[in-house]
């Protein structure tokens, strides 16, 4: 479950601590803070670190069993913040969402992730290269992981451009074929790429306007991801938008390719029926019908039949029907 627990003092990884009992007790009196992070516990697991650092059972019960929307939620002096990272699997064209969360107070800062991700650990080995980015201690954690989180949006969002690109290419350009498929499917994984963006929103501003008790220094730093995220989100409100539209392009041209054909078949109809209806008047074996025994009978209904037939197919073909 706990896959790395370290005390951090000025920026700098110390060492790496087993007990989580003493963990916070040793950090506070070095002036540092400890970083444990946690993956896909359960509530057993992890009861003995909401124990530990004194998380209120409420955001604990969000942290094991997960599933939860954006937000910030503030408990006396501590933060839980949710966050869900996205990865676009562009060979499948679908949006992986996951989800972390971060409970952030007094020398302690816990990292939960649910699901496949290496953002948690690329986040903690950016910082453990670079001190100076621990400046504010374990809010620069969560401003951190926050930033990545946020990069991984404008990354899915890039993929998803493409693809809607490319079906605008064939809607508009290619073969006269159904998108519809297609459509829906990148529709539907816009739908919930958005349920993780839009409501991240407003915890970013909250944090960014210095309504938690975070280190106020960093308010600038969350305003610009705050900044981001609202581009990410008017980007995916463009991309619906275009989706709407190739939907609806791919269905008007379907019904024109409809109406065509039905134009193309009513003309082989009206060509046929000509030679139908001859053949129908002369074999009704009435005794008294003229040219009935005439020696020229045949050929001439034979000749009037191709006639007709030739004439109804030009005129069509004129008209743009055949």
């Amino acid at each position: 479950m706990i896959v790395d627990c370290a005390i951090y003092v000025d920026g700098v990884r110390r060492r790496e601590v087993a007990e989580v009992d003493d963990a916070l007790r040793e950090a506070r009196a070095k002036g540092g803070f400890v970083w444990i992070g946690v993956v896909d516990p359960s509530p057993e697991e992890f009861d003995s670190i909401a124990t530990a650092f004194d998380l209120h059972p409420l955001a604990v019960e969000d942290a094991v069993h997960a599933h939860q929307r954006p937000k910030l939620e503030t408990y006396d002096d501590s933060v839980f913040v949710v966050l869900k990272p996205a990865r676009y699997v562009d060979r499948e064209e679908i949006v992986q969402i996951g989800q972390v969360m971060v409970f952030l107070g007094d020398g302690f800062v816990v990292t939960v992730r649910h699901g496949e991700s290496r953002l948690l650990a690329s986040v903690r080995q950016e910082l453990d290269r670079d001190p100076g980015l621990l400046q504010w201690g374990p809010t620069s954690v969560l401003y951190a992981v926050a930033d990545r989180v946020v990069d991984s949006y404008a990354t899915v969002t890039g993929g998803l451009e493409v693809d809607i690109d490319e079906i605008e290419q064939e809607v508009f350009s290619g073969p006269r074929t159904s998108h519809a498929e297609r459509i829906f499917r990148l529709k539907r994984e816009l739908l919930e790429f958005r349920r993780a963006v839009d409501p991240l929103a407003g915890p970013l501003e909250q944090l960014a306007s210095n309504a938690t008790p975070v280190d106020k220094a960093a308010a600038h730093y969350f305003r610009d991801v705050h900044d981001h995220t609202l581009r990410v989100g008017e980007r995916l409100a463009a991309l619906d938008a275009l989706l709407d539209s190739a939907l609806q392009a791919n269905v008007a041209q379907l019904s024109v390719r409809q109406n065509e054909d039905m134009r193309k078949i009513s003309a082989w109809v009206a060509i046929v029926a000509v030679p139908t209806m001859i053949a129908g008047i002369y074999g009704m074996n009435f005794d008294h019908m003229p040219e009935l025994h005439s020696r020229f009978g045949y050929p001439i209904a034979l000749v009037a039949m191709v006639i007709a037939c030739l004439v109804l197919y030009r005129s069509f073909k004129r008209r743009g029907w055949l």
